[in-house]
């Protein structure tokens, strides 16, 4: 059985229908038909809920909370065995501390991590990665 952890990149293009989302209804249909496990961390929570607030409302917000409540997703905290490992890919890469916890959860699971995210590009060859069509950049 394969293991993926969305990254809040992907689950937030899943929750607006962008580029990609297709890839991810796929992988939640196969996941409950228990071909796969989908992760995704607390911190991914906090990320959306923080994201929508600003953007769109507290309302929306505890909508999208429990959107990922309802998905076939397991959410993982950040566990005190996952220090190193997540200490380790903040040390030694440019990338926020949250995606630092969000990659140290795939590492953890030994999940492919999905994204669309271009800081993950850093871990190329040390996490596998399925990359969701990247946002274009606004001129």
């Amino acid at each position: 059985m394969s293991c993926y952890v969305l990254d809040t990149s992907a689950l937030l293009a899943y929750i607006e229908n962008e580029p990609g989302t297709a890839e991810i209804e796929r992988l939640l249909q196969e996941t409950l038909d228990h071909q796969h496990t989908l992760y995704i961390s607390v911190i991914s929570g906090i990320e959306v809920f923080y994201i929508t607030y600003q953007e769109q409302g507290v309302t929306v917000a505890k909508e999208r909370l429990q959107l990922l409540e309802d998905l076939p997703l397991i959410q993982e905290p950040v566990r005190s065995d996952a220090i190193e490992c997540i200490g380790a890919i903040k040390a030694t890469h440019t990338m926020s501390f949250a995606d630092c916890c969000i990659a140290g959860l795939a590492k953890e699971k030994s999940a492919i991590l999905i994204h669309k995210d271009p800081e993950f590009e850093q871990l190329e060859g040390d996490l596998d990665q399925l990359k969701l069509p990247y946002k274009r950049k606004r001129p």
